[in-house]
């Protein structure tokens, strides 16, 4: 009698199936090597997000003013990060000072006597942010200041004060062999819209050599109502000219096309319509598009004569304020610093 060959038992090691005990080592194996770093990562990176936050949101104004008033050397780089928090909250908040009358007085004095060039240069900005008119001297003083930064920084709050004791200075910077004081004063002039001689003093400007004084000029005397600029204005929304200014980037030409849109709805000035339709259908920046869409629409309501205003101040913003701050930035000034310390050679493109 023959025997049938018995099946293979589930439980034998020699059995076809896998076995469960091995299935199980492998997912072991799995999280233990992969799953569990994973989590410990995350983990620490959770407690590393929290506490710094933590940390940051208890600095207050006071807190970073002590650290610009601590001499010692080995502070240096609290004091740099100070001056540069306190720009920050400044730039949002104007009023965060309001609270300690004797913060103005304190950072006048800081601004003056500080030998750290870092520190000049955001409590620069700092003033310029506060709107502090008893600092209009001393930032005149620093529009002649020997660094660059100081400078330019003094140069842009002089503008942000608009006090007609810093006109003078601004028209004289008009003249700078430098582009980069140039265009800076010809972009704090835009906020002078009371007084005539800056307009007189832009509008040489507008025929300058370099690209960036040009646009700037052209910008600035928009924001005071002048169309003195009108035809350099719509030089910057022609992509062709705009390539041939040397090392300028696709998002510098962006944001001065942006730019001339918004002065040319500020002023009210004709557009022309293939030009406007060619870049509301077809630029390859989104950006600019939607900016040319808004000022087609302003465009035909003024040919209809409805909210003309309304549309121009929607486009131009409040007060068609051009940004110069390391911040927010709308409005063309190529070369500005992103941060004091990080200004690029100034550029010389030429069309």
């Amino acid at each position: 009698m023959s025997e049938h060959p018995s099946s293979p038992d589930p439980k034998s090691p020699s059995g076809d199936a896998p076995s469960q005990p091995a299935r199980s080592s492998g997912v072991r194996t799995f999280v233990g090597l992969f799953v569990v770093p994973l989590l410990v990562v995350i983990m620490c990176v959770g407690v590393f997000v929290l506490f710094g936050w933590a940390a940051y949101e208890r600095r207050s104004v006071e807190d970073y003013l002590s650290d610009l008033r601590d001499n010692r050397s080995f502070f240096a780089h609290r004091r740099k990060q100070a001056a540069y928090e306190l720009s920050k909250i400044l730039s949002a908040n104007p009023q965060a000072l309001q609270e300690d009358p004797d913060s103005g007085r304190e950072l006048r004095e800081l601004f003056s006597t500080s030998e750290d060039l870092w520190v000049r240069r955001y409590l620069a900005l700092v003033l310029g942010h506060v709107g502090d008119r008893e600092a209009v001297p001393l930032l005149v003083a620093g529009a002649g200041d020997e660094d660059e930064q100081v400078r330019i920084y003094s140069l842009w709050s002089l503008g942000a004060i608009a006090d007609p004791a810093g006109l003078a200075t601004l028209t004289a910077a008009l003249t700078d062999p430098d582009p980069g004081i140039r265009k800076t004063a010809a972009y704090a002039l835009g906020g002078f819209a009371d007084q005539t001689d800056a307009t007189a003093a832009l509008r040489p400007l507008v025929d300058d050599p370099v690209a960036d004084v040009r646009w700037n000029a052209a910008l600035a005397l928009a924001r005071v109502g002048s169309s003195d600029g009108l035809a350099v204005l719509e030089q910057m929304l022609d992509r062709r000219l705009l390539a041939q200014i040397p090392d300028i980037t696709p998002q510098q030409q962006e944001d001065a096309m942006i730019s001339a849109l918004k002065a040319l709805v500020n002023l009210d000035a004709p557009i022309d319509g293939a030009m406007l339709d060619r870049l509301a259908d077809e630029d390859p920046s989104l950006k600019v598009r939607q900016a040319a869409i808004e000022a087609r629409r302003a465009r035909g309501a003024g040919q209809q004569g409805e909210n003309q205003q309304l549309l121009s101040d929607r486009m131009a913003g409040a007060g068609f304020t051009a940004v110069l701050t390391p911040f927010d930035r709308s409005d063309y000034i190529r070369g500005f610093p992103v941060c004091p310390g990080s200004l690029s050679p100034l550029q010389q493109g030429r069309v």
